[in-house]
Parts: C-alpha cells; sequence; structure tokens
C-alpha cells in the first residue's frame, strides 16, 4: 500500500494518491486532473475511484475531467446532489481498492455530505483517515458555508460537527494517521496548523475539538471571530456540484501570446490585467493599469477574493510562467483568461511603451514620516485579527479582502504608507490603489515583521 500527499502550498490544500496492488484511488483531486494520470501511467498503476470528501468552496476540483479521461468513479458522500453523474456512498460502505479497503464515515457539518475515508490496511488494521474539512490539524472546518437559501444555520452545523466529531472519528485507534485536506494559510477554517498531519491520539491531546469538550462549549469556540468567507466559496461550491469547463479548454483559450497591439485593445476595454512577477520585479517597472499577484505568494487565492470569476483576464508573466499562471487561476474558477504579452515586460519596455513604478521604503523611513510627515495616512492591510496584536501607531486598518470596497475612504491627497505582515499583501494593495489614480503610495518593504524591529516607527497595542 502506498499514501502520498501531494501538497499545493498556494492553496494550502492537500490530494491524496492511495495505491494497493496497483489500483489507486484519489482524494480531493485539483482541477489540473493530468497530474495524476501522468503519476499513475508512470507507475503502472490504473486509477479506480476518485473520493471527494465534500463539495468544496476554496477550489475547483479535478474530479469530472479525472473520470471522463480515465473511467474512474467519483465517490461523494450521503446526500450530495450532482448534475453529472456519481456514486453516493451509503455511511460506513467500504469499497476495496487493490488488497486494501476504504471505508466512508459521514462527518457532516462543515458541509451537509462531508464524509471522511478510513483506510484499512492489508493486515485488516485501520491505516489512516482523509477527515477533508472536517478535522483539520488543530482546529476543525468552518460551519457557514452552505447555500446562502440554506435554512440552517452555522449553529446547526456546528453542532452537526460536534456529533461528527465525538461520534465518528475520536473512537478511532490513536494510531490512525490524520490527513485533512488543508493546512495553514486556508480559510476554511479559523487556527490551522502549519503541520500537514497527524494521528488520532495527538489531536485528542492538542486540538480543542477533539478534547473532552462539551457541545455548548465546541460550538461558541467554532464561531466566536469566525469572519465571513470569501465571495467565490459559494461560486467553486456551485461549480463543483453543477460542473465546469474543462481545464483543457481553458488552456487552449487563454495560453495564447499576444502581440502588444492586441493587449493594448484588451487593455482599452477593460479587460482585467494581472501581473504574476515577484513584487521586487514589479516595483521596478509594470504596465499602468495592471494589478501585481505574485506566484510566490497565495496567487489563486488572492486573485479570486479581489476580483469576480468571470472577469476577463490578461496575465503579464515572467518567460515560463504563462502555463503555471493559467493553471492557477483556473484551479479557483477563473475561465475567461484571453491570453498573455509576448515577451512580458520587456517587450513593453522595449517597444516604448509607458511603464509605472511602485514607490517601496524601508521602515526606517516610515518612522521618519510618522514623526515629521504633514500629510500622511499609514494603512494596514492585514486582517483584523493580526492588526489586534499590534501596530503602526495611527493606522488604520483595510485588510487586502476589503481595500477595493474602502476605496472611497481613502485621501488620494495623503502620502500613503501601506504595510502587511511581510511584504506581499502590500504590494497587491498598492498596486490596487495605483490602478485606481491613486499617486502618493509608498509601500513598506518587510511589512510588519521588519517594521516592528524598527526603534524609530511608533507602535501600538
Amino acid at each position: 500500500m502506498e499514501v502520498e500527499q501531494l501538497y499545493t502550498d498556494c492553496l494550502a490544500q492537500a490530494t491524496y494518491y492511495v495505491e494497493s496492488n496497483g489500483e489507486v484511488a484519489i482524494i480531493d483531486p485539483l482541477r489540473d486532473y493530468y497530474t495524476y494520470i501522468e503519476k499513475a501511467k508512470a507507475q503502472g498503476h490504473k486509477i479506480k475511484y476518485i473520493f471527494e470528501t465534500h463539495f468544496h468552496a476554496d477550489f475547483v476540483s479535478g474530479h469530472i475531467d479525472l473520470a471522463n479521461a480515465t473511467g474512474a468513479k467519483i465517490i461523494f458522500g450521503p446526500g450530495a446532489k450532482t448534475n453529472y453523474e456519481i456514486v453516493i456512498a451509503n455511511d460506513n460502505q467500504v469499497f476495496e481498492l487493490g488488497n486494501i479497503n476504504i471505508k466512508a464515515l459521514h462527518t457532516p457539518g462543515h458541509t451537509l455530505e462531508s464524509t471522511s475515508y478510513l483506510v484499512t490496511d492489508e493486515n485488516g488494521n485501520d491505516y489512516c483517515v482523509f477527515t477533508g474539512d472536517t478535522l483539520f490539524i488543530g482546529d476543525v472546518g468552518r460551519p457557514d458555508l452552505l447555500d446562502k437559501n440554506s435554512d440552517l444555520s452555522p449553529k446547526t452545523m456546528a453542532e452537526m460537527l460536534y456529533l461528527s466529531i465525538n461520534n465518528k472519528l475520536k473512537p478511532l485507534n490513536d494510531r490512525v494517521i490524520v490527513y485533512p485536506a488543508h493546512g495553514s494559510g486556508s480559510a476554511c477554517g479559523k487556527n490551522l496548523s502549519k503541520e500537514k498531519s497527524s494521528t488520532i491520539g495527538t489531536q485528542k491531546l492538542e486540538n480543542y475539538a477533539m478534547s473532552d469538550i462539551s457541545k455548548e462549549d465546541f460550538v461558541k469556540s467554532l464561531l466566536d471571530g469566525i469572519v465571513a468567507p470569501p465571495e467565490y466559496f459559494f461560486n467553486d461550491a456551485r461549480l463543483n456540484k453543477t460542473g465546469y469547463s474543462s481545464i483543457d479548454e481553458i488552456l487552449n483559450k487563454g495560453f495564447v501570446s499576444l502581440e502588444t497591439s492586441d493587449f493594448k485593445n484588451l487593455k482599452k476595454n477593460g479587460t482585467l490585467i494581472i501581473d504574476s512577477r515577484n513584487p521586487l520585479d514589479f516595483e521596478s517597472g509594470f504596465i499602468p493599469g495592471s494589478v501585481n499577484i505574485g506566484l510566490n505568494g497565495q496567487f489563486a487565492i488572492w486573485a479570486a477574493t479581489l476580483f469576480d470569476l468571470d472577469r476577463k483576464i490578461i496575465l503579464v508573466c515572467d518567460e515560463g510562467n504563462e502555463k503555471e499562471s493559467i493553471i492557477r487561476l483556473a484551479r479557483v474558477g477563473f475561465d475567461n483568461i484571453a491570453g498573455f504579452i509576448k515577451g512580458g515586460i520587456k517587450t513593453w519596455i522595449d517597444e516604448g511603451n509607458e511603464i509605472d513604478l511602485l514607490i517601496s521604503v524601508y521602515p526606517e523611513e516610515l518612522g521618519l514620516e510618522q514623526k515629521h510627515g504633514k500629510s500622511i495616512e499609514i494603512i494596514d492591510v492585514r486582517k483584523p485579527s493580526e492588526f489586534e496584536n499590534g501596530y503602526v501607531d495611527g493606522a488604520i486598518n483595510f485588510s487586502l479582502a476589503q481595500i477595493q470596497s474602502k476605496l472611497d475612504e481613502i485621501d488620494k491627497e495623503k502620502n500613503l504608507y501601506l504595510y502587511c505582515q511581510r511584504g506581499y499583501r502590500s504590494v497587491v494593495a498598492s498596486s490596487i490603489l495605483k490602478a485606481n489614480g491613486f499617486v502618493r503610495v509608498n509601500n513598506v518593504y518587510g511589512g510588519y515583521e521588519e517594521i516592528k524591529n524598527e526603534a524609530g516607527v511608533k507602535l501600538s497595542k
């Protein structure tokens, strides 16, 4: 038996490749499904099952394309309803895979159809459990992602989750390995650990949800401090239920090298320009109006959080990163990608086209401006929970997720200084301000991690 975790850092998402005696099950595949086909082919394996722990809200799963390409059966938990053919597992139903068994454990609470899958090895011993978004390392899934028309409240879903944890997962052997769908950085839970796996026994000791907590305290802990999910979560969940365009179609349409003239025409017509280069390269020269979301961070998550999935997009990329940029956007539901500028920013500059620059300053300069500046505004683009733990004195907290809704509250006549935790989000936010006509925009290098070490900057808590 082989169990391999295929972790995608930019989505904080885990897919699993389970093999026994040449037969394979894929748990929670990403949209770029051919990765799993290539892996199975290279090892002489056949993909038999595609297990979905639930209707994912934070990415578009590859289950439909993978099933069409391989003939594998798509398995969902009890109550799942789709517009395509699936197998709906009964609670405790067992599926044979080579010399091992995979049992469906219905664990509703994150969603109604949420199901964990327990693997029993060749010797009949419970080996691991794929918990999806039901149980994370150090946390559990959020209970507020049902369709907006649902009559079930987050409190009701949290109560379901409590029962699932206590009746289905806690009784498992302490040695059973816990393989969740997400790790730290995912918005599907509040306080996910950086660890990517654990055991039932360890989680009983370290995860509040697996302790001897009362239902009332569990629900209170789960609901306290929960922030609204990104809007794209509901769109991705819908796509995973109803179906979607093949990623092959998206690549065929979007992997197009655009001449500068074509790029300009699309830009003129209001097409969104996403520049996926490293922020340090972006600030040194970029196409006016473009938004920098670097591939070196949570590129797809921020793109989907900030922009509607139906937006038409053209890309500016480092040469060689064009396909990767398109795939990552497709993973979260962007299907309308029109291409990328041929030759990247170098072509744009070499042809004598206008460029814009982003000014970045070190924390020391922020301290001087804080002390002597007469018309400045400091904007902290971190999450409120980060802001509460310490911030630059006088800063206002407009998180990156809400920055576009706060544009009318930002004074264009002031010198603006933006910072986040380490510097990635502040460049995204600065580029959004520049694209919306703000001129006096300054990004602070290193974010709060560096700012808090600069004696010249006054801080508050």
